[in-house]
């Protein structure tokens, strides 16, 4: 099984040419422009994989992990934008970012390997006055057995390596909802497997992640790793 992990809210750079659309934007510095503590979380992960992909770009410029039909492509700060700018932005952040990988995945596929997505993010421990009750989410299609089986098997080695870890499936979003993962289920119906994990940032400070957390999820990644080698 080929391992590949990714980060689409790794930063959140805007580009000198539409710096201008965004200035003192306090949304940038804020779980809405990056996913705090998740490119961090990503490099300590990176030895783990076959192949590894980040973007550093803020998803309120453009949103990697939704399709392009989604009314969320775009953020507030970038609607506005001429349809020659958006689909600039598309030709030079969206499409390069999306492709490399699903081309990785159609090679490994190719090859007669099984492909793992791990897909990293943070959420915000509270949303519209919601507090939000996990350290880490395991996103997956609940239709695909083989996901279901992978997340349950990671769920016994995280809380092996730290039980005090409340981890929840499908939370705090479905992983069959409009994201890069569902898309490429689409395009690799058999070979392909795509979990998204998502971690509190509660347990993230200067956008770094916490040791413990970090650790948990190495080891129990790679204790997943050996048993499908």
């Amino acid at each position: 099984m080929k391992l590949i992990l990714t980060c689409e809210h790794g930063g959140n750079e805007i580009p000198k040419l539409y710096k201008k659309h965004f200035n003192n934007t306090i949304a940038l510095k804020t779980h809405r422009g990056y996913d705090l503590g998740a490119l961090d979380l990503f490099q300590h992960l990176q030895s783990l994989t076959d192949a590894f992909y980040f973007s550093i770009t803020s998803r309120l410029l453009v949103e990697l992990n939704r399709s392009l039909f989604s009314k969320h492509l775009f953020s507030e700060l970038s609607n506005d934008l001429s349809k020659n700018e958006k689909s600039k932005i598309l030709k030079t952040y969206y499409f390069p970012y999306r492709t490399k990988i699903e081309y990785k995945i159609a090679e490994f596929i190719k090859n007669n390997q099984q492909v793992l997505h791990l897909s990293i993010h943070s959420f915000t421990p509270n949303l519209n006055g919601d507090e939000r009750k996990a350290d880490i989410g395991l996103l997956y299609d609940s239709r695909n057995k083989k996901e279901q089986e992978f997340c349950k098997q990671l769920k016994v080695e995280l809380l092996k390596h730290n039980p005090n870890l409340n981890v929840r499936f499908n939370y705090p979003y479905l992983g069959k909802a409009d994201g890069f993962t569902s898309f490429l289920r689409k395009q690799f119906p058999t070979s392909y497997l795509g979990i998204e994990i998502e971690v509190n940032q509660k347990h993230s400070r200067n956008n770094g992640m916490s040791l413990n957390l970090k650790e948990a999820l190495f080891n129990a990644i790679k204790s997943m790793r050996q048993h499908h080698s």
